[in-house]
């Protein structure tokens, strides 16, 4: 081959190398192009997605949560509601199954009685008493043969009289009553001024009792099993005769507690024991009290306390196995140690007869007032109208009320 022709054939392998490269130039940048746009342009689209998913998901979450919690707010106020109503429920129920007990215990000692040959109470054998109507409180006023002015004051200041008593039971669901027994006379002066006092007045509750200062203790037991027996109440109060009482106010402090079973009210006190003879409130048993200068357990002033019924059926039911101490306080209070039974102190049945009348002008009515250096109001049978004026709740406040 000559020189020239190797020159033609060198210059067209040179052409098809240089289109060659040109076309492996373009042909690379084209698939630069593509394998970058695939590289940049899709990942950044999925990158942005994912991310819109997670703010999604989180606003989302955000919300349930918010959800849940208002729906958690909203729960906790049903589930308070229903506490409130189950409780509310519970002492009904409590207090039914209890007043139920303790009628069967009655009725149970009543037919033991009746077996037994024991001799029972006429107001037992009534046949009216099978369907009694229901009273809030029966109030019994501790009263002696001697205290016919003290009797007359309680009538002409807080005890209604006539008609009015009789509405007072009717449509309040009050009855009140001046509670005395016997004399050891049976059917002597004593006994015959009584009956003429009752015949005039109609507002006694005649005991199977014979009076005497030292039989207070079994006075009182008897006056709660002869009411309970005669009406069936809420509450059996006793009062003395030288205590200043507003009824309405009685009966609102009571009502309140009505639902629950086992209910002691009054001011509760824990005094020292006497052993000393001849002073006030001498306590013969003192030894059972521990050493010396011991004070007794906590129990309610004698002056005026209450009773759920419940407990006044217990008493009915146990009353010859309750022991009676000197003082009928300390009596009342040693029945219920070893009971299941709601002490409550209220301080509004123990005013001071100087205090009750601010008491009332600034709203806090009292239950009762008296002296406590007299242990009832001093002189109370001149002054009880006094006391009445001062710190009396009024009439109207009576026929007003609801309990």
């Amino acid at each position: 081959m000559s020189w020239k022709n190797r020159g033609t054939e060198s210059t067209s392998r040179h052409s098809v190398s240089r289109k060659l490269t040109i076309f492996l130039c373009v042909g690379c940048f084209f698939a630069g192009m593509l394998f970058t746009d695939r590289m940049w342009a899709v990942p950044e689209a999925k990158d942005i997605s994912q991310t819109t998913g997670v703010a999604n998901d989180k606003l989302k979450l955000d919300s349930d949560n918010w959800d849940r919690k208002v729906d958690a707010r909203g729960q906790a106020k049903d589930v308070l509601g229903e506490v409130s109503k189950t409780h509310h429920a519970i002492q009904t129920l409590d207090k039914t199954i209890s007043n139920l007990e303790m009628e069967l215990a009655a009725a149970r000692a009543v037919q033991d009685s009746l077996v037994g040959g024991s001799p029972v109470s006429q107001n037992l054998k009534m046949p009216e008493l099978a369907k009694k109507r229901k009273y809030l409180m029966v109030v019994g006023i501790n009263t002696a043969f001697s205290s016919r002015k003290r009797r007359d004051s309680v009538r002409a200041t807080w005890m209604l009289q006539g008609d009015k008593r009789k509405k007072l039971e009717e449509e309040k669901g009050i009855i009140i009553r001046f509670v005395i027994g016997h004399s050891t006379t049976s059917g002597g002066i004593l006994d015959r001024a009584i009956e003429a006092e009752d015949k005039k007045h109609g507002d006694f509750l005649r005991l199977e009792h014979v009076e005497g200062y030292l039989e207070l203790s079994a006075k009182t037991k008897t006056f709660f099993i002869t009411a309970v027996t005669l009406w069936d109440a809420d509450f059996y109060v006793k009062v003395d005769d030288d205590v200043h009482v507003n009824i309405a106010t009685l009966g609102g402090t009571l009502a309140r507690h009505r639902l629950k079973p086992r209910v002691y009210i009054g001011c509760m006190k824990s005094g020292p024991v006497l052993a000393q003879k001849g002073v006030r409130y001498h306590e013969p048993e003192y030894w059972k009290f521990g050493e010396q200068g011991n004070k007794y357990f906590r129990h309610a002033t004698g002056q005026i306390y209450a009773i759920s019924k419940d407990l006044a059926t217990y008493i009915s039911i146990n009353q010859h196995i309750l022991h009676k101490y000197a003082n009928e306080d300390v009596s009342l209070g040693s029945w219920f140690i070893g009971l299941d039974v709601e002490h409550i102190d209220d301080r509004r049945l123990c005013c001071g007869t100087t205090d009750c009348e601010w008491k009332a002008q600034a709203g806090n009515m009292c239950v009762a007032s008296f002296d406590w250096s007299c242990s009832g109001i001093c002189n109370s049978a001149d002054r009880i109208k006094e006391v009445h004026r001062r710190c009396g709740e009024g009439e109207d406040s009576l026929w007003a009320a609801d309990f």
